[in-house]
């Protein structure tokens, strides 16, 4: 028996980077426990890149393919691109003509996304930017899911889902939808090489097909304790990029590196060179499965194309639940 429903989504704005591992690791448990659907969420993609659509298909391909890569099974859950489901749209359209305005304007990171890319030069101050919280809602309620991993940042986007599903319900007078609840993942926060944030237009990402040469290579350029100018200069672990890498990576020897360090028992040289090791064992063989699917002409197609099948059936049925709740079933059916 399933604990339970599940949707999560990402959306195909670039290659994946390592930052990501934590959440597809997640998800490959879950997948043994819940009945799961994961989207690639091309229309999300579209609220902040809505001009950056060349190469958006190859995008989702190769999205999908990291997911199998990691560990993803589609015998286990059903892999889809949201585009693909249009319920998705149908059913945000129907949950617009209920949400006050309000409800998507308090949420915490519209105005600062707003702010920020306004820094930036780029104008996203769009209807649907104001409105991916309610198709977010659209993509979790579509699947009556009962539970989102999600991180602590991202709380505020469940809650709003579940204040639409109980609007829904009793406005309506039917229990369409469960109230989703928080599947709180513990999402380890993984600064760049250089101790920015994580990013691949600063170029200090990790990519999840990082070959053994280009692994080295960055971890070669980590930020480590600006202090410490000699291998006999004591280090402090805790101001060292490295050192967040091996706790997260190494649990097993972090802490007997991070007394060497202290005591200069052991130089950053080294200190990386271990933690490079420990990263190709963890990256290696996600390359070698990626190379394996790669060696099968159309297969991340197939999947896409069968769990969209699967996803659309399901939708399907929610939304005939949801036509005739509001008295259009005659119109859309």
């Amino acid at each position: 028996m399933k604990k339970g429903k599940i949707f999560s989504g990402m959306r195909p704005t670039g290659r994946l980077h390592i930052g990501h591992l934590s959440v597809l690791e997640n998800w490959v448990r879950l997948q043994e426990e819940y009945d799961c659907v994961f989207g690639v969420v091309d229309w999300h993609a579209l609220t902040t890149s809505f001009e950056d659509v060349q190469s958006l298909q190859q995008r989702i391909r190769e999205i999908a393919l990291d997911w199998l890569s990691a560990g993803l099974d589609p015998e286990k859950c059903d892999i889809m691109v949201q585009s693909q489901v249009k319920e998705h749209a149908e059913l945000h359209l129907l949950f617009s003509m209920m949400t006050p305005v309000s409800w998507l304007e308090r949420c915490p990171t519209y105005k600062d996304q707003i702010q920020q890319f306004g820094l930036q030069g780029k104008e996203i101050n769009m209807y649907g930017f104001l409105g991916y919280p309610l198709l977010m809602s659209a993509d979790i309620l579509l699947y009556l899911a009962t539970h989102v991993p999600v991180g602590q940042d991202q709380i505020p986007h469940v809650e709003i889902s579940r204040e639409v599903a109980r609007r829904f319900n009793f406005m309506y007078q039917k229990e369409v939808f469960p109230e989703p609840q928080v599947l709180l993942s513990e999402v380890p926060l993984l600064p760049g090489v250089d101790n920015r944030k994580m990013s691949k237009s600063y170029g200090n990402d990790i990519s999840l097909t990082a070959s053994p040469e280009e692994i080295k290579e960055k971890v070669r350029l980590m930020i480590t304790d600006p202090g410490r100018v000699r291998k006999t200069d004591l280090g402090n672990p805790d101001v060292c990029v490295v050192h967040t890498y091996h706790k997260i990576y190494n649990d097993v020897e972090v802490e007997g590196i991070a007394s060497d360090c202290r005591k200069a028992d052991i130089g950053c040289v080294a200190c990386k060179q271990r933690l490079a090791a420990k990263l190709e064992a963890v990256l290696g063989p996600i390359r070698e499965r990626r190379d394996q699917l790669l060696a099968k002409p159309g297969i991340v197609d197939e999947v896409l194309a069968e769990g969209s099948r699967k996803a659309r059936a399901r939708a399907s049925e929610t939304m005939s639940l949801v036509r005739e709740a509001m008295g259009v079933k005659g119109v859309l059916d």
